[in-house]
């Protein structure tokens, strides 16, 4: 369905009225903006989007089509598709149908045609917003009192939802090849809205990874003698997702582990720390972040609306280095920072072997600056096998 009437509406009756490409019907989630260039195949299959409507800030989507190997799961995450103007012809030797054909057999409702200069702004004024995309309700003030009556993403569980049901060997999905020289190290992983690029790099470095559904009990993992155990990203309200927490505290001082965006914020909260709404969160592929251990910037690969809050344990030490506070398994060094807004990106356990990093490192889209935590990752495994 392309060309037919659809309308954007957010919860503060804001209207955007557009044409539909992809699937019709309609679909409510959270409205949020994403400022890669390109990638957005990898976008859309990312279960970390799980109930949200994502705008590309960049003006023209789907030039290159859609192809059968860089999707980040094996469907369309997104609950609804905005961009100023998506491609009917898919211009690449990789690509197997366009951007509008993907989103209509996935039956997801797309809007082309609006505003997404101004969409972002009030996004970014106001804070991301409830919001519908539909080819059905086309009046306005209707769609958006229907917006009003739906649940925001503040108390949302949906890791599960997006998870695997059932334990199972990460070769199976994208291959086993190693590449790193070594001795192969076993990773457990549990799967919050795991990437499949983070299953390729784990590979890359070495590590036989074995997913398991977030709601495993640790017992479960731990009794299979895994040398490291691997924190995934994911959708929904981190302060919810409290069997994680609790298998990530049950976890903590007995094997090592390295968590990446949710897995990064349950890390915080199994260590007494508290998370928050960011207004309008950060998606992108270019947010700096430092490193105050060694001074270095990173331009890394964002996808958050929650955020763990620096001040939730007591400092113990401050400084041009990172703080250091103190928690319920020992001291904690806060290392990385967003340049941008100051939100803590980063964490590293000083007397247990546990780390974790807000962004992602595995970069998919996004620059590969921060593709050094994954070695880092194994060298922690190496030094506590």
């Amino acid at each position: 369905m392309t060309g037919a009437a659809v309308v954007l509406a957010l919860e503060d009756g804001s209207v955007f009225r557009g044409r539909s490409f992809g699937a019709p019907g309609e679909a409510f989630g959270e409205a949020v903006f994403n400022t890669s260039m390109c990638g957005y195949q990898e976008v859309l299959t990312d279960p970390s989007y799980r109930k949200q409507i994502v705008t590309m800030t960049a003006p023209h989507q789907g030039n290159y089509g859609v192809n059968s190997e860089d999707g980040e799961s094996e469907r369309v995450q997104v609950a609804g598709f905005a961009v100023r103007e998506a491609s009917p012809r898919a211009s690449s030797w990789r690509a197997r149908s366009t951007l509008s054909e993907y989103l209509g057999d996935a039956g997801v409702v797309g809007i082309e045609g609006i505003d997404t200069r101004a969409l972002t702004l009030r996004l970014r004024t106001r804070g991301a917003m409830r919001a519908a995309v539909s080819t059905e309700d086309l009046d306005g003030v209707s769609l958006a009192e229907r917006v009003r009556a739906e649940p925001g993403m503040e108390g949302a569980d949906l890791a599960a939802s997006v998870s695997t049901k059932r334990p199972f060997a990460a070769a199976d999905v994208v291959g086993g090849a190693r590449r790193m020289e070594g001795p192969t190290l076993r990773v457990a992983a549990y799967d919050f809205g795991i990437k499949r690029n983070i299953l390729r790099i784990l590979a890359a470095n070495g590590c036989e990874t074995t997913v398991f559904p977030a709601t495993t009990p640790a017992a479960e993992v731990l009794s299979g003698g895994y040398d490291g155990l691997f924190l995934s990203n994911g959708p929904g309200d981190p302060a919810v997702t409290t069997y994680g927490v609790t298998a990530v505290r049950a976890s903590l001082g007995r094997i090592p582990i390295f968590g990446i965006c949710l897995g990064h914020q349950l890390l915080g909260l199994a260590l007494g720390g508290t998370t928050y709404k960011l207004r309008f969160g950060h998606r992108g592929v270019n947010q700096p972040v430092q490193d105050r251990e060694t001074g270095r910037v990173a331009i890394t690969s964002h996808n958050h609306g929650f955020a763990v809050a620096p001040d939730s344990w007591d400092q113990r030490s401050a400084g041009a280095a990172a703080p250091v506070v103190g928690t319920d398994f020992g001291d904690v060094a806060l290392t990385h920072w967003n340049l941008n807004d100051g939100t803590l990106e980063g964490l590293r356990c000083l007397e247990v072997p546990a780390f974790g990093v807000q962004y992602h490192p595995e970069a998919a889209p996004g620059p590969h600056d921060a593709g050094g935590l994954f070695p880092a990752f194994r060298r922690l495994m190496e030094a506590n096998r």
